[in-house]
């Protein structure tokens, strides 16, 4: 059954209310021309600016890299914040050759490594997840894996429809469908088998519900269950996921990490673990990239004190 990806284009998006965002887009067409050096150097520009004058979002980034990098000075924590929110505004930028680029092209900037891990599961007709973990360049992701596979996932709606419309129609150049979180899990499982690979990320803190606590970078993290529930519906191989920009390169870097093992299990608590830590040893290979601006720790265990 053919199912419809993206979501319709109307008139109510013309509205002069979302004028400035249609010139927004307008721009990023013209910046996603730009070579990488040059939308970089702009990127960390807006970067440096978002540290200096948020101070809530400079926090909530010192707050969790203390936790993960207890023997950081603060010094060095500062100086990892500061590059953590120039990446921030290098993606941010790069959100235009997400938007505009052309496949080929975005294929010659990027790279997939541990390719591998799908092709072994797709020869023993095996469904795929990649759990792909909140990289400042996670959207890069979906054209790489989309330009050799036929991919799916789901997307988080926003208050904004113009920006809804334009990230579906962004994401559905290469995937055959793309569902909101809030039409739930069940149009996922519907459409997963051995024939798509699946895209999904895991590591978001959601509250208490579908949840337990498992260590991540050292402190206890409320983590998803759902994610080990997809793989057990699906019959699926969870293969841990992290995006990034390789400066040497010069490239987007997709590397998709060995499968997880005896995933999923019984316990609960122990696929979260397993999870938690397969996605730590990818991120810490390029850790000022990780959204350490989301607030990983906000849920926690009764009677511990708030984190932020």
């Amino acid at each position: 059954m053919t199912q419809r990806c993206g979501l319709p284009f109307t008139l109510s998006l013309l509205h002069p209310k979302y004028w400035p965002v249609w010139l927004s887009l307008a721009l990023a067409a013209i910046v996603s021309l730009f070579p990488t050096s040059v939308r970089h150097a702009i990127g960390r520009k807006i970067g440096a600016y978002i540290y200096n004058n948020n101070k809530k979002r400079r926090h909530t980034v010192n707050t969790n890299l203390k936790i993960a990098f207890p023997e950081l000075s603060q010094e060095q924590r500062e100086a990892m914040a500061l590059e953590h929110l120039q990446w921030y505004g290098c993606a941010i930028v790069d959100y235009s050759v997400i938007f505009f680029a052309g496949k080929k092209r975005l294929a010659a900037m990027s790279e997939i490594r541990g390719k591998e891990h799908i092709d072994a599961a797709k020869a023993e007709n095996k469904t795929v997840i990649l759990l792909l973990a909140h990289s400042v360049m996670l959207e890069f992701c979906p054209p790489q894996v989309g330009y050799h596979y036929d991919i799916f996932g789901s997307y988080k709606t926003s208050r904004n429809p113009v920006l809804d419309w334009i990230v579906a129609r962004s994401r559905c150049r290469h995937a055959s469908l793309v569902v909101s979180r809030e039409e739930g899990l069940r149009k996922l499982v519907k459409s997963m088998s051995p024939e798509r690979v699946m895209i999904f990320l895991p590591d978001e803190d959601l509250g208490r519900e579908n949840a337990v606590f498992a260590p991540f970078y050292g402190k206890e993290k409320s983590t998803l269950t759902t994610t080990a529930r997809l793989a057990k519906m699906g019959k699926a191989i969870a293969l841990p996921t992290f995006v990034y920009f390789d400066a040497d390169q010069q490239k987007y870097i997709t590397h998709i990490g060995p499968p997880l093992e005896n995933y999923p299990s019984k316990d609960a608590v122990a696929d979260a673990s397993n999870m938690n830590q397969a996605l730590e040893a990818l991120i810490s290979e390029k850790p000022e990239q990780y959204m350490w601006f989301m607030k990983w720790y906000y849920t926690r265990p009764e009677g511990e004190q708030a984190t932020y």
